[in-house]
């Protein structure tokens, strides 16, 4: 860690290389310094924005849904060399007299084929578009012999989509109920509550990049969605584990609140959480150039974007919103509510009593003096203890 710090700090002047190894000490240390529960006001509004940008996408632009969900005709043939999707979109427009609903190349080299999606398709207008491609392009089959038969047509019914749709949505519910009396049980039902909304916050806000994007919503989408959720919950739970750790006994103390603990948490885990979510992206990313831009296929597009968005957003909601809102719910009523206002009117008490202090008794004097009288209490480094002190260490 030191060898990370000073490679950081070489290109800096001394006070920039001193904040900058302070930043970095606190940041792998987890002393508290970054106030993350005090701000929640703040991330609470950032959240609230993020939400709000994705309702809108998704009411605005809405999704662009795969074949698999609206069903239509699917046509696949060999790409022959410099074949632009313009040129087939060309072919089939002067052909049935309509436009495909999207044209792609999926794959490269001799491996590269076209994709046409269109509307449902009967026999005749089949046989037209199939001898139209044939005609301009060409196409060969796996001998490498031109012929029409290497034009693939694949009819797809809306009712698939929409059985994989109504099986999504039973497992999500029944992931988040387990997932809710789980959490109940093994911490708390604040927690619960908390990592829920955590989740669906996850869930909107992944939809809502979906949206923005306009990437197609495949059954491959789907299930990527699913798989965000589980860790999207073990980042949350982490962090939890952490707080019900650092906050165990604290109704019976009275130098720290409830909040204080749990920011202390955040900080404890939050290089944690920085490491385990970049080396989950890092093979996501390598998914994504790859499979997507150097063999395009197009399903592990979707599947790549959608699993970076949720690990991304479950990050951030894991500590900006699940861990600041358990301390809110924590603060509104309860044990903990109490706990908190008798540990800011002890302070405040403290404070008061120390600037009551009058001059003429020696206040400012004694306060001034109050570290002086600390230090001479305090037992020098290597001197030995005498009287009471000696004897019981004897």
């Amino acid at each position: 860690m030191i060898m990370a710090d000073t490679t950081v700090t070489d290109s800096l002047d001394p006070a920039q290389a001193e904040a900058s190894k302070s930043w970095l000490s606190r940041l792998y240390t987890g002393t508290g310094a970054f106030e993350v529960i005090g701000r929640r006001r703040f991330y609470y509004m950032l959240t609230g924005v993020i939400v709000l940008i994705a309702l809108l996408s998704i009411a605005v632009r809405g999704f662009t849904f795969g074949i698999d969900f609206e069903g239509g005709t699917r046509v696949q043939f060999p790409a022959a060399d410099n074949v632009s999707t313009s040129q087939v979109e060309t072919v089939y427009s002067q052909a049935l007299g309509q436009d495909p609903v999207s044209v792609q190349t999926v794959g490269s080299g001799a491996g590269a084929t076209v994709q046409i999606r269109s509307e449902a398709l009967d026999q005749g207008q089949a046989s037209t578009l199939q001898a139209a491609l044939f005609d301009a392009f060409k196409p060969v089959n796996s001998g490498g012999t031109p012929t029409a038969d290497a034009i693939s047509f694949t009819d797809v019914s809306e009712t698939w989509g929409g059985q994989i749709t109504q099986k999504a949505l039973i497992a999500l519910a029944v992931f988040l109920v387990l997932v809710s009396i789980y959490i109940s049980i093994r911490y708390e039902r604040d927690m619960a509550i908390a990592g829920i909304a955590a989740l669906f916050f996850d869930i909107l806000v992944t939809a809502g990049v979906y949206s923005l994007v306009g990437f197609e919503v495949t059954p491959a989408t789907v299930i990527g969605l699913l798989t965000i959720l589980g860790f999207s919950l073990y980042d949350s739970v982490v962090v939890f584990d952490k707080v019900e750790e650092n906050t165990r006994g604290i109704l019976h103390l009275n130098r720290r609140t409830y909040a204080e603990q749990a920011n202390l948490a955040v900080n404890q885990t939050l290089m944690r959480s920085i490491n385990t979510t970049l080396i989950s992206v890092l093979p996501v990313l390598a998914l994504m150039i790859v499979a997507v831009w150097l063999l395009g296929v197009g399903t592990l597009k979707d599947l790549a974007l959608i699993q970076l968005v949720g690990i991304l957003v479950g990050a951030y909601s894991s500590i900006f919103f699940a861990t600041p809102l358990v301390v809110t719910l924590k603060e509104k009523w309860g044990p903990v509510a109490a706990h908190t206002k008798k540990v800011l009117a002890r302070r405040a008490g403290a404070d008061s009593g120390a600037q009551r202090v009058p001059v003429a008794a020696g206040g400012a004097a004694a306060i001034k003096s109050e570290p002086v009288r600390e230090a001479a209490r305090a037992p020098q480094a290597g001197a030995r203890p005498t009287g009471k002190r000696a004897k019981r260490r004897r």
